[in-house]
């Protein structure tokens, strides 16, 4: 589908809502394309997917009501409020970070305020995106990553689930109560289970912490276990839909966009120079005789994880992003649309 058949859909009456949704219509300064149209992986079947944002109104600014976000499930929208997307996008989410790095022509709407938006992106890029987009990738990685499908060893399995634990422990220094670098170690060692080849290890010393805290690190790791008892049963649902090759596809194209992000400090969301590998991933190149990933691919998953890994030691990006400028920006915008100065639609 292409730009001009895309722009002419949103005039059709499935998409009334973005005029007539009181949150939406004049105060949208963002559209763009998601998903696989913006990936550039896109295929005949592939679904439209738009996302966008729209400013706050004068009422929520000032009452401080909670108007987040609007999702059209039948069309596969989703229109963000600024103070919603600002606050994602702190973290380097890659859901919508990904908005602020479309080619030029795969955004089908700008307002000054979002063309301000666009201009001062980098204000957003900071080390966060090791852990939102590692994050991302796990989760992926934890739908693919089943024993009996691929016949992996135990001790693999096991390095999978320290490497998923580790990289959500990024921020437990910020959510819980803070302790020394080197008070949880947890790494790998032989096992004395006759069922297991080897198994996580911790090593702890934390004096004086709240219990409630540890509580809550040990749930999300908890967690995590967890998730690969039943990674079975998903695996087998998207093999049966056709699917797995798209999250395997994806699983990649998450890693690639990441490296991109720390080693240029460039948000490139269509992967042009990626396009015949990714598609390649989407037409099975990688599944076996059985609709499972091959060994080839998960070595290329590892590989990926190595490069991003050195990529995140190396990166230049700063520790934190720039609070500052972003506070300044959404106050100067915020203060536009209360004192009326800001005419929503230019």
């Amino acid at each position: 589908m292409n730009i001009k058949l895309i722009t002419e859909k949103l005039k059709s009456p499935e998409y009334d809502f973005l005029k007539t949704d009181p949150h939406l219509g004049d105060h949208i300064i963002l559209l763009g394309l998601g998903g696989s149209h913006a990936y550039g992986t896109n295929i005949e079947t592939s679904d439209l997917d738009i996302r966008g944002c729209a400013v706050n109104r004068k009422e929520e600014i000032l009452t401080n009501k909670n108007f987040e976000q609007r999702c059209d499930e039948a069309t596969d929208t989703t229109i963000y409020s600024l103070n919603k997307l600002i606050s994602l996008l702190c973290n380097c989410n890659p859901n919508t970070i990904e908005l602020l790095g479309l080619k030029p022509e795969h955004y089908l709407y700008i307002s000054s305020i979002g063309q301000e938006l666009l201009d001062h992106k980098k204000m957003f890029l900071s080390k966060k995106a090791v852990q939102s987009f590692c994050g991302y990738a796990y989760s992926r990685l934890r739908r693919l990553d089943n024993k009996a499908a691929r016949k992996t060893s135990q001790a693999e399995r096991e390095q999978h689930i320290l490497n998923s634990i580790k990289n959500a422990s990024y921020d437990f220094q910020e959510k819980y109560f803070s302790y020394p670098d080197d008070a949880i170690k947890l790494y790998i060692e032989k096992s004395e289970r006759e069922e297991l080849d080897s198994e996580i290890f911790m090593d702890i010393c934390l004096s004086h912490y709240p219990l409630r805290d540890y509580k809550g690190m040990w749930s999300e790791m908890n967690n995590i276990v967890k998730d690969y008892a039943k990674i079975g049963k998903r695996n087998k649902n998207a093999a049966e839909h056709g699917k797995l090759s798209k999250h395997m596809m994806h699983l990649v194209r998450l890693y690639l966009m990441g490296i991109d992000l720390l080693e240029k400090e460039e948000i490139i969301t269509y992967r042009e120079k990626d396009h015949d590998f990714l598609m390649s991933i989407r037409d099975g190149k990688y599944l076996d005789k059985n609709d499972q990933p091959t060994m080839e691919f998960f070595g290329i998953v590892d590989a990926l994880q190595k490069r991003f890994e050195t990529a995140a030691e190396n990166t230049k990006l700063p520790a934190q992003p720039d609070y500052k400028k972003i506070n300044e920006f959404l106050a100067n915008v915020n203060e536009r649309v209360v004192k009326g100065e800001y005419l929503c639609g230019n």
